[in-house]
């Protein structure tokens, strides 16, 4: 009679070990894909307790917050031939965080290239007064 609740017991430990393992928790500001086998799989997860099988599938969590993200100074020359050196602050938010997820392999580095690239081309195309004075319209432009 012991042996039968020895094993009764293990095999409950078990089972409540791989529910344990696939259960995940995504908070209200993220988003879930799920990946089986490295395969897009399902809609979205949003908020809440989400199941995924233990051993198959991965759960990437995507922030949806608006994220602020410094580009640190960059040296330019203006159409004019003056050297500046010209710093900027990115806000951004992911929209479709699937495509964050399988189509990108790091969207923050590659936000952070745009971005330097972006604020170099706007201050060779701009001449110092214009840096000066406009810098609506050079947002804008960015």
């Amino acid at each position: 009679m012991d042996a039968v609740f020895a094993v009764l017991a293990i095999l409950l430990l078990g089972v409540l070990m791989l529910a344990g393992a696939s259960v995940r928790v995504v908070t209200q500001f993220e988003r879930g894909v799920v990946l089986r086998f490295g395969q897009l799989r399902g809609d979205l997860r949003g908020p809440g307790l989400t199941m995924i099988a233990p051993v198959a599938d991965r759960l990437h969590k995507v922030n949806m917050q608006v994220i602020t993200m410094p580009v640190p100074a960059q040296e330019g020359i203006t159409r004019d031939n003056v050297t500046v050196k010209v710093d900027a602050v990115v806000y951004y938010r992911v929209f479709d965080p699937v495509r964050v997820v399988v189509d990108v392999q790091n969207y923050q580095a590659a936000i952070a290239q745009v971005a330097q690239a972006s604020l170099r081309s706007i201050i060779g195309k701009s001449d110092l007064d214009d840096l000066l004075s406009n810098r609506e319209r050079l947002n804008q432009g960015l």
